[in-house]
């Protein structure tokens, strides 16, 4: 059963959202991907908003660029966590997808990750999730082992071809 919904407003978004998708894929989080257009389908994103809960939901990802009305809309509907995910945009960067979501009006609080933040929005929802899962906190504790690892294998290969760490 899908505990997360991520909804996007276009298809352009998609290379976004699919990695919140892969995240929760390898967390083994169950995810419905959809794309709704607040301003071009209200009645249908209405009725995607108010259904999520029943649907089992837990968390919404919600990503959108420019007026980026689709996250705030969720936060102002759906009773559970919201992740906004504000997408680049040509005209100004995404620091207007940015503002839009970030600044919701107090009692509809929307979790904002950076411009493009597909993986930690993921990362936010198995989070979420995981305060009542501890199956799911474990995934998460190997994930930043992970992590760790990697960074100290990338370290290490630094070291043995020669490069010095730079001090000052």
């Amino acid at each position: 059963m899908a505990q997360v919904g991520i909804v996007m407003g276009s298809d352009s978004d998609m290379p976004v959202m699919a990695k919140a998708a892969e995240i929760l894929e390898r967390l083994g989080i169950g995810y419905e991907m959809t794309i709704i257009s607040a301003h071009r389908e209200p009645e249908e994103f209405f009725a995607y908003a108010k259904g999520a809960e029943e649907k089992g939901f837990k968390v919404i990802i919600a990503g959108a660029g420019m007026a980026a009305h689709l996250p705030g809309m969720c936060a102002a509907i759906f009773p559970m966590p919201v992740i906004g995910i504000p997408m680049h945009t040509t005209s100004l960067g995404g620091r207007d997808s940015l503002y839009s979501i970030v600044q919701m009006p107090s009692g509809i609080p929307v979790a904002t990750v950076a411009i493009n933040g597909g993986v930690n929005a993921g990362l936010l929802a198995a989070k979420i999730l995981a305060t009542s899962d501890g199956t799911l906190l474990g995934k998460l504790k190997d994930y930043s082992e992970n992590m760790k690892r990697e960074v100290q294998e990338k370290d290490k290969k630094l070291q043995e071809t020669g490069y010095k760490k730079y001090s000052k």
